[in-house]
């Protein structure tokens, strides 16, 4: 019985040691739980705070968030095509990687900005180290980047950049047509041209849309306008192809130009649209209009003579000719020799009322309608008094854009029905059929008088201030003009507009092609003329040669005879004068 004893105490020692061995497990298990519960509390607590409260305060300050920013920065369609009316792309979207970064991940801005200078050439250290350290989540570091560059960017490896892949706006030929095909933000809006009048259609990208230019002419008419440019040192020019019958423009151009994937690296005189927003008195252009009005609204004979043998004195202005004829012209010698007193006095033969309203009828008193947002605005004298009638009958003191001049010419010239012209092809949704249009065109001059300038124009290109636009085969006609541009206290006779708009074939007119330099300058070669005969006309000739073989337009066969030699009658040019003329 005494040996029981000390064994219940052992066993009861060992019973009790086991149960705080137990009790302190327990514990210790508690404490454990508990901590990863404080750990889960904290790790919620904290992601409350960076997507609930921080999130609401980066809103407030203005920040994007990420996702956001990603699923808004580019529109989920590429931007659709522009073409030309032979399927020619003439704008088109490629995808592109852009990069960006989330500042809260960078740990070491002036170490990550270095390396991305060394990545991409046209980013600044200094520009990468401020976007670094923005607050936010998402800042864009390079837009559209190349696969060269992205490369380099990878090879970085830094957890806080990330691509996007974006629709970049290429344009496969270059500064061939920019003003009127325009160009686009680095976000894909448009700001000039069809890309900016359309943007919206394009933006959707649905839908390809066709213009009216073709390529191939569009690249004969520039490289013919650069060189003469160039040739006789202008600081500008302009120049349009259209097709008469349909309005269509095959070929529009304004020189200089530029790239339209550089726009914000163009001169502001590069990115201006000579051609439809800038307005110019273009000179003795507008003796097409003068005349036609004559023979039009008089009925007038092309006999009729006009007095040249002096300026015109009309109370303190002076009217007189370049190179004057001082006699009586008859109305194809005022027209081929270019009178300026003849032409106004043909002015006020017509009167005021009824040439303004002829000029209004033809377009010239408001901007031409077009389906691009830069056109300009005509300048017209207000109020008109009766010199106004005189001046503008030969192209001074009213200023249109070139556009609308061809677009009045030609209406005169190709059957005396108003030309609209526009640049988006519709593939036959805008041309109706001859029946139907005849019945909705708008006559501006009869049949008869369409005819008669038809003849006055070849007869300028045959004998007068336009032999230097005669291409052997097409029949060209056309006229030239010169204007003095306004300068402080008057006008310029150093700056001028020199220009040439022909049409072909003469008989039966289809295209007309102009040409306008501006501030040119004349050269050994012109004789020192820098007027429309000598700097202008010879590269429409060269235009209308190049396209005739282009759109395989058979030359005129020489036994039918000129149509100007049925005016030889109304014609008594003496010398070589009429040659060089007023313009």
């Amino acid at each position: 019985m005494k040996n029981a004893f000390p064994f219940a105490r052992h066993v009861m020692k060992l019973v009790g040691s086991r149960r705080s061995a137990l009790e302190r497990a327990h514990g210790r298990l508690v404490l454990l739980g508990a901590f990863f519960a404080l750990a889960f509390i904290l790790i919620a607590a904290r992601l409350v705070d960076l997507t609930v409260i921080q999130g609401d305060a980066f809103r407030r300050d203005g920040g994007v968030e990420i996702g956001a920013t990603l699923a808004e920065s580019v529109d989920p369609l590429p931007r659709a095509n522009i073409v030309d009316r032979n399927g020619v792309l003439l704008a088109t979207s490629l995808e592109t990687p852009s990069l960006f970064v989330d500042p809260a991940l960078v740990r070491d801005p002036a170490a990550l900005a270095a390396a991305l200078v060394r990545a991409l050439p046209d980013v600044s250290y200094g520009d990468m180290l401020q976007r670094l350290q923005r607050k936010g989540r998402f800042v864009w570091l390079s837009r559209n980047l190349t696969p060269a560059e992205q490369y380099a960017v990878l090879e970085i490896g830094s957890p806080a950049l990330g691509f996007k892949t974006e629709y970049r706006r290429i344009y496969p030929q270059g500064d061939l047509a920019p003003h009127i095909v325009g160009y686009t933000d680095v976000d894909g809006r448009g700001l000039a041209g069809v890309e900016r009048s359309f943007d919206n259609l394009l933006a959707a990208g649905e839908k390809t849309l066709e213009l009216t230019l073709d390529v191939r002419v569009q690249h004969i008419l520039r490289r013919e306008l650069s060189a003469a440019a160039r040739t006789f040192s202008a600081t500008g020019g302009a120049g349009v192809v259209l097709d008469i019958e349909t309005g269509e423009l095959l070929a529009a151009v304004s020189w200089p130009d530029f790239d339209p994937h550089f726009p914000g690296t163009a001169d502001r005189t590069a990115l201006f649209n000579r051609l439809t927003l800038g307005v110019y008195e273009l000179g003795s252009t507008f003796k097409i209009f003068s005349t036609a009005a004559l023979l039009d609204t008089q009925r007038g004979s092309l006999g009729r003579q006009f007095d040249a043998r002096a300026p015109l004195q009309v109370g303190r202005f002076t009217i007189a000719d370049y190179h004057p004829e001082k006699r009586m012209l008859t109305v194809p010698e005022v027209f081929m020799v270019s009178s300026n007193i003849g032409a106004a006095l043909m002015g006020e033969a017509v009167g005021t009322e009824r040439l303004k309203a002829f000029y209004s009828d033809l377009g010239l008193f408001s901007p031409a309608r077009l389906e691009i947002g830069e056109v300009g605005a005509p300048l017209i004298p207000s109020p008109w008094r009766d010199i106004n009638t005189l001046t503008a009958s030969y192209g001074h003191g009213i200023a249109v854009s070139p556009l609308q001049m061809v677009a009045a010419a030609s209406s005169i010239v190709g059957g005396g029905t108003l030309v609209r012209p526009r640049l988006i092809l519709g593939r036959g949704a805008e041309v109706c059929d001859p029946a139907p249009c005849a019945k909705t065109a708008v006559r501006v001059v009869s049949p008869e008088t369409a005819h008669r300038m038809r003849q006055l124009l070849r007869l300028v290109v045959a004998q007068g201030t336009g032999k230097h636009a005669d291409v052997p085969g097409y029949m060209v006609g056309g006229k030239t003009g010169t204007a003095e541009q306004p300068a402080a206290g008057g006008y310029s006779r150093r700056h001028l507009i020199s220009s040439f708009v022909g049409f072909f074939p003469m008989d039966a007119p289809r295209y007309a092609v102009f040409i306008m330099l501006d501030g040119p300058h004349g050269t050994k070669e012109s004789f020192g003329y820098a007027t429309g005969g000598w700097v202008a006309a010879p590269a429409v000739g060269k235009v209308i040669a190049a396209m005739g073989a282009l759109l395989g337009i058979a030359p005129e066969n020489p036994a039918r005879g000129d149509m100007a030699e049925s005016l030889s009658q109304y014609v008594h040019v003496e010398g070589e004068s009429g040659v060089h003329a007023s313009e």
